[in-house]
């Protein structure tokens, strides 16, 4: 048990601030859609044919090298267009841009998503926040078993009554362990959707998701002629129940337009339904229904809005906002302590034991 405790305070010490980063984006990030402040983002969604090509023709005529727009909805009622320089813009459902970025400093909620989920270094960040998720899921874990000796000293405390170090400890074990199933969730969650790997060993005795249809290479290219209007009219007809949440052009010429729906049994706010159509004809060469997924699939689209409180309501953000804002006490209380303790330790000098005289 000494070698456990030890293997506690020394990694929460050392990562400890990385998931004081974490909880903190992630918490500012549930309530998202409360702090943009921009004419028209409590507009109800629009999402006819004709509205949707509207959206997509400013978006083309804003600026050049249009990547992807992601259409108003129910927490965001402007589009986003992103760029492939990495600007952006909010446009209003009448057509109007209500605002413009030319890279992601210019949104915190854009930096945000990306310290949150990159820590502000590509790939290199994603993999190092995967690794904290397995870490808060081993802490956690170990925090219930050290807790497990002192349960009858239990005192339920938000922010510990004192900053000593017997009272940081005491309100670490007790809060940490109340917010244990919350953490494991949102560890879990996390760590799955960057380790898609791992999700998929654990989800295999359910079966395996079905491949991508084969996409076509050989389409005629996109054009300043391609009928916006005609692409959102069979991509609603390829899923009649469903709502049109994000279009993405093709990467290169020959490739079909991307267009992601979500249909209503669907929880991620951008759905897991794909159609590909052609840029010229507006035909419906490819789809990818999570229906014929099977259940593995089905599960796994549920990290995310689990993950993200985009299901459950309030009361769900809530609760997601009492485990951010447990880790951050955790992570940076258990920091602070430790290394106060480690560098304020005085340096003993050595003393030399004595030789005996005759």
């Amino acid at each position: 048990m000494k070698a456990l405790l030890l293997l506690h305070r020394w990694t929460g010490g050392l990562v400890g601030l990385l998931l004081v980063v974490l909880g903190l984006s992630g918490t500012a990030l549930l309530w998202e859609d409360s702090w943009i402040m921009l004419d028209g983002a409590r507009d109800a969604p629009l999402s006819s044919p004709a509205d949707l090509a509207r959206a997509v023709d400013v978006a083309l005529e804003t600026a050049p090298g249009l990547s992807r727009i992601t259409f108003a909805g129910e927490e965001l009622g402007l589009h986003q267009a992103s760029y492939a320089d990495g600007s952006g813009a909010y446009i209003a459902q009448d057509g109007a841009v209500v605002a413009r970025w030319a890279g992601i400093w210019e949104r915190p909620e854009l930096w945000l998503f990306d310290l949150h989920h990159y820590l502000l270094m590509g790939d290199t960040g994603k993999t190092i926040t995967g690794v904290l998720g397995l870490l808060l899921l081993a802490f956690t874990v170990t925090g219930v078993i050290l807790w497990w000796r002192t349960r009858k000293t239990f005192r339920f405390r938000l922010w510990p009554a004192r900053y000593t170090a017997s009272a940081i400890v005491r309100q670490h074990r007790d809060l940490g362990v109340v917010a244990s199933p919350l953490l494991l969730l949102v560890a879990a969650t996390g760590t799955l959707m960057i380790f898609p790997a791992i999700s998929s060993v654990l989800l295999a005795p359910l079966g395996q998701a079905p491949e991508r249809p084969a996409l076509p290479n050989d389409l005629a290219p996109l054009t300043g002629s391609t009928d916006w209007q005609r692409v959102m009219a069979s991509a609603q007809a390829a899923y009649p129940a469903a709502e049109v949440r994000r279009l993405s052009l093709p990467g290169a010429p020959g490739e079909p337009i991307s267009l992601r729906l979500r249909q209503p049994f669907e929880w991620t706010p951008n759905g897991r339904s794909y159609v590909w159509i052609a840029p010229d004809t507006a035909a419906v060469v490819a789809k990818d229904d999570p229906v014929m997924g099977g259940l593995a699939p089905a599960i796994t689209e549920k990290y995310y809005p689990i993950h993200a409180a985009k299901v459950g309501g309030l009361l769900w953000r809530i609760v997601m906002t009492f485990a951010g804002f447990a880790l951050v006490v955790l992570g940076a209380f258990a920091t602070w302590s430790f290394w106060r303790a480690k560098l304020g330790q005085p340096v003993r000098p050595v003393v030399q034991p004595r030789r005996a005289t005759s």
